[in-house]
């Protein structure tokens, strides 16, 4: 596996090197300090599979910057690793392709966890960000009648997929869940990229079997 890191911390570079040997044994690392040497290291060598980019790196583009990458890596899963933990960070990030949002302060299991999930074929979003004040942090485990959806989805978009697929508007669904129209939104976002659908009426189709209690 061919791994290309972007960011302009030296230390945070290594310690994210070290990270990702625990999850890829074999894995063969490319590294840059800015976002110019990260595209052109990514147009040099079409064949990384995951890059993970930094959103405040020197000569950051704003968000083009994700599908920049993407066009020079159209194999490659483009994740956002930041500092930020802003909700529109999240959603700019998302829309314009990464398969992922992993905040700098995620602790190594979650860091694991989320690229595990991405991995799958998942989109990882943080929870840390997309909860709601009030909203507990824990949440009972939820046995999905497909186990592919179990990889590909959290608990909280297994909720939101079950409501869409009820007819349910953003509104409704913020409103059962407790939830910001916003937050709903980056769900939505996930989920469609989860599932590789463009609208509710794909994803609503897309493991009809799933049901969460």
């Amino acid at each position: 596996m061919k791994i290309l890191i972007g960011d302009d911390h030296v230390l945070f570079r290594e310690g994210l090197r070290r990270l990702l040997e625990q999850l890829k044994d074999e894995a063969d690392f490319g590294e840059a300090s800015n976002f110019d040497e990260l595209l052109a290291m990514a147009g040099a060598d079409d064949r990384y599979d995951l890059v993970l980019t930094d959103l405040r790196m020197p000569g950051w583009p704003g968000f083009s910057g994700i599908s920049d990458l993407q066009a020079k890596q159209p194999g490659a899963k483009i994740v956002v690793v930041s500092a930020s933990e802003a909700h529109a960070d999240v959603r700019d990030a998302l829309e314009h392709g990464a398969a992922g949002y992993i905040p700098k302060s995620s602790s190594v299991k979650v860091m694991l966890s989320a690229l595990d999930l991405i991995f799958s074929g998942g989109v990882y979003v943080p929870p840390t960000v997309l909860r709601e004040p009030g909203e507990a942090d824990a949440r009972p485990a939820v046995p999905p009648a497909d186990p592919q959806l179990e990889q590909l989805l959290t608990h909280r978009q297994r909720e939101v997929l079950d409501r869409l697929r009820e007819g349910k508007s953003n509104k409704q669904i913020a409103h059962e869940l407790g939830l910001s129209e916003g937050t709903v939104k980056i769900h939505m976002t996930a989920i469609f990229k989860s599932l590789g659908v463009r609208n509710r009426t794909q994803a609503a189709m897309a493991f009809p079997q799933a049901h969460t209690p």
